[in-house]
């Protein structure tokens, strides 16, 4: 994930909804041309991704035996760890 807009509820992910622009010259880009970026997409089309599937997964949510929550995927119920940072 590249970028976070919170009020918007949306977020900017790299290589996914790609769009171009036609820039024509400027002082800050003389050559002008064909400029390609990520736009925004809404939240609620991100899903995670399995570490043992490969793969967009849905996720359910267990309570282990210490009480602690614990997210699985759907698919392989494989136990997806909380990414740091």
């Amino acid at each position: 994930m590249l970028r976070v807009i919170p009020k918007r509820n949306r977020v900017v992910v790299e290589g996914v909804n790609m769009r171009t622009r036609h820039q024509r010259p400027s002082q800050a880009n003389p050559e002008g041309g064909i400029v390609t970026f990520e736009a925004p997409i809404d939240a609620s089309n991100v899903m995670l991704v399995c570490p043992h599937c490969k793969g967009p997964a849905r996720v359910r949510r267990r309570h282990d035996a210490d009480g602690t929550l614990e997210r699985l995927c759907v698919r392989c119920s494989t136990p997806i760890p909380v990414a740091e940072g």
